[in-house]
Parts: C-alpha cells; sequence; structure tokens
C-alpha cells in the first residue's frame, strides 16, 4: 500500500491499527483515496464475495475514518437511513440512523447491495452524492453540511439483479465507479491460505475448483463460488475437516439446491481437485 499523499494525509487521522487485510489486484486503493480526497462518492461493482466489502473496511481503516455498514434490502425505508423520532423514557427524540451520524461525525458510510434498495431510498442519497453534499432532515428542519472526511461508497453485483433490480442511471452517474472481480489463481490461493491458515500448496486445488464452479455461471448457477466460500472450506480443512466433505459443505451445497445440479457440481469438483 503506497503511502497517503500529502493533502490526504492531512485530512485523515492515522491509519487505525490493526488494518484489516485486503490484498490489491490492480490501482483501486489509489483510486479511492483519489476519490476520498476529492470528496467523490465511490461506487464499487463485482461478484459476490470478491473482496468488496473487506476492501471497504481496509480502506476506511487506512484513512482513519469510522466506517458504518448498511446492506440494503426491500423493506430498508429512508427514515433507516437518516433517523427518527422515538420515544424514551416518556419523551420523543430525535435519533440519527448511519447516514445521517456519518454526515455529522466525518465518516465513510457503505451501502452493501444498494440496488437492493428501495427507489425512495437512492432519492435520499442523490444531495449528499453531488456538489452540494448536504442532506436535508425534513423532521427535524436541519440541512446537514457533509465536512471534506464525509465519503459515501455503495455496492452492488451487476450480474446478479434482474432487469428490475438495476441502478437508475440518475443515481449511478454520481459515483466514480470501481470493477472488482476475482483475483488471479495465484493470488487467490495466497489469500485463501493468508485468512484461513492453511497451507498454500492445499488451497491451490480449491482455488481451481472455484474456478471451474465460476465457469457454469449463467448455465446452472445464478453464481460461483466466492472467495469467502474458499476462505470458509479451507478454514474447515484446516482444522481436521476432510476435504470432500469441507468441499461439499462449503463450496457445492451454497450454491444451489437442486439435487441434480449438485450431482454435476460434485463430478466437476473431482475433477478439479484432481
Amino acid at each position: 500500500m503506497p503511502a497517503l499523499s500529502d493533502a490526504a494525509a492531512k485530512m485523515a487521522p492515522a491509519p487505525l491499527d490493526p488494518l484489516p487485510f485486503y490484498a490489491p489486484s490492480g490501482a483501486e486503493c489509489a483510486l479511492f483515496e483519489h476519490a476520498y480526497r476529492n470528496q467523490l462518492p465511490v461506487l464499487l461493482k463485482g461478484p459476490t464475495g470478491c473482496g468488496k466489502t473487506r476492501f471497504v473496511a481496509h480502506m476506511a481503516a487506512w484513512l482513519g475514518r469510522p466506517l458504518y455498514t448498511v446492506s440494503c434490502h426491500d423493506d430498508l425505508t429512508a427514515a433507516d437511513l437518516t433517523g427518527r423520532h422515538l420515544l424514551k423514557g416518556g419523551e420523543t427524540v430525535w435519533v440519527d440512523g448511519p447516514l445521517t451520524r456519518a454526515v455529522r461525525e466525518g465518516a465513510i458510510v457503505y451501502l452493501d447491495e444498494v440496488v437492493e434498495a428501495r427507489k425512495d431510498v437512492t432519492v435520499v442519497l442523490h444531495p449528499v452524492t453531488d456538489d452540494r453534499r448536504v442532506l436535508p432532515l425534513e423532521r427535524t428542519g436541519e440541512l446537514l453540511e457533509a465536512p471534506a472526511e464525509f465519503m459515501l461508497v455503495a455496492s452492488y453485483n451487476p450480474g446478479y439483479q434482474n432487469v428490475l433490480k438495476t441502478l437508475k442511471p440518475s443515481t449511478r452517474q454520481r459515483f466514480v465507479s470501481i470493477q472488482f472481480d476475482f483475483p488471479d489463481p495465484e493470488a487467490e490461493a495466497a489469500i485463501v491460505a493468508r485468512e484461513s491458515g492453511l497451507a498454500r500448496d492445499r488451497c491451490v486445488p480449491l482455488v481451481r475448483i472455484a474456478n471451474a464452479l465460476r465457469d457454469l455461471k449463467g448455465q446452472d448457477l445464478e453464481e460461483g463460488a466466492s472467495t469467502r466460500l474458499l476462505v470458509y472450506a479451507a478454514t474447515l480443512i484446516r482444522d481436521g475437516v476432510k476435504p470432500e466433505i469441507a468441499i461439499e459443505a462449503a463450496l457445492l451445497h451454497p450454491l444451489s439446491d437442486d439435487p441434480e445440479v449438485l450431482k454435476a457440481l460434485a463430478r466437476i469438483a473431482d475433477l478439479a481437485f484432481g
């Protein structure tokens, strides 16, 4: 990881310790830092389990900023993000949501799978993602100006959602986009070994299986095996579980419930495992 530029260093306290592990695969760390320094929101695009969430945790710690993570879903409301009045001790008090807290504190707020959020939620984001960088709170009458340290980061998997679950162009074009994918096999084996504690040479066949399963995406599978699942499988093996059982539990069954598909995946795994 390169040293922070002078301008970014002035904005950021010392990196938090310990720094969450993340292995860069390109210029994503430098690009994120440039976006932070210039107060630009960032959209992370890539398959499930390829490291987007770990990347944000790593960069937030590196920049020394608090991180608020929100998992978006159909029931998430705008009030869940901004805040609401609650009854406490017989009195009605205002309680900030994670977006409002992040704006007040100059933190990083991360909206995971933002495409799953309702349209009224994404509209709330617009004023803090353009040059205004303000958050209107109608219920308290406040207009919060985001400090320079505030940053909005969102993520989604373009290959997973159907046509009814796409991000509106008016929202998508408010972000700098960083594309993610799975690491190359050598790098992924090193990551799995580091995260699981299993010897690297024993992680190589697991990565080979994952890549064989990923080739089925869009055919029999909606999603391929993630790096996260590889770490789970390697962790089980390192802890004494037989490889064939660990592979079945951590790599195959999370991908499908269809017995015939699972049989086909098991054959592919056997061939790839060698």
